[in-house]
């Protein structure tokens, strides 16, 4: 094993007993303390993809998604952007507050909703920590189903073994892993068309999560007490963060139909 994968394994671990312990604001301030920033700058093809897709599989938040969009275009770190959402909208994500509406999809996301502007920083970056993200909480997901599945038993035996289920479990993780294939080619060398389209696959994967997931669980999947509801609703707050899968997929058609032709992404 190479010292480059040792140290990414140890902050791995480091990071995962990090946003276990914190969220939100404390979380921002945990991560600071590790230099993230310093992190992004330095090691962002390593970094981004590890913070992020750790972040959906513990079921943390924190604002760094703010650096990530700011260190793209070229801007300081530390400050807020405002980010494009789904239907036209647009939010601020605050740092170092845990405070959001009690209506918001949400409750956890300390966004706010702020006048749409027309001055948009480059999102390829952004795009692409998200699409993490959303692989990360599909994973969560697809985890607490199959643990009910093994340990759930009906009619004398485990409801892993009935075939809907598996089917179920299967096309999830199906949807995950074509979403982490897509993100393993979206880089800036393709253009930030390959970043649209990974960010529209892993919204598409973590949908599809929250469906069948919830379909293996059942009533007990709707419960405050199991975690699955809070990471479905982060699978549909985030699918809508710079984009839904519905929006970016019509907009990476339009592209093509523009051009006339598509862009090779990949090397099949």
């Amino acid at each position: 094993m190479s010292t480059a994968t040792t140290e990414l394994d140890l902050l791995a671990e480091a990071l995962r007993k990090t946003m276990t312990d914190h969220t939100g604001a404390a979380l921002d301030a945990a991560l600071d303390g590790m230099d993230w920033r310093d992190m992004l700058t330095e090691l962002p093809y390593e970094t981004v993809p590890l913070v992020f897709r750790l972040l959906g599989e513990t079921g943390a938040h924190a604002s760094v998604l703010n650096d990530v969009v700011l260190h793209e275009a070229g801007r300081p770190l530390g400050g807020s952007v405002p980010l494009p959402y789904a239907g036209g909208s647009q939010v601020v994500w605050e740092r170092g507050t845990d405070l959001t509406p009690a209506d918001a999809l949400d409750q956890e996301l300390p966004w706010r909703l702020t006048p749409t502007g027309t001055d948009a920083p480059p999102l390829a970056a952004g795009r692409r920590a998200l699409a993490w993200w959303l692989t990360g909480t599909a994973r969560a997901m697809l985890a607490l189903a199959r643990q009910h599945a093994v340990h759930r038993a009906q009619f004398g035996r485990p409801i892993a073994s009935f075939q809907a289920v598996r089917h179920r479990l299967a096309e999830t993780l199906i949807a995950i892993e074509g979403a982490e294939a897509a993100l393993t080619v979206a880089d800036d060398d393709h253009g930030d068309l390959s970043s649209l389209l990974a960010k529209a696959a892993a919204g598409r994967a973590a949908l599809a999560a929250a469906r069948h997931c919830q379909q293996v669980l059942g009533g007990i999947g709707f419960t405050a007490e199991h975690a699955l509801h809070r990471h479905v609703r982060r699978a549909y707050a985030l699918d809508g963060l710079l984009g839904s899968a519905r929006e970016l997929t019509r907009e990476a058609g339009a592209r093509i139909r523009s051009e006339g032709r598509a862009t090779r992404i990949a090397q099949l």
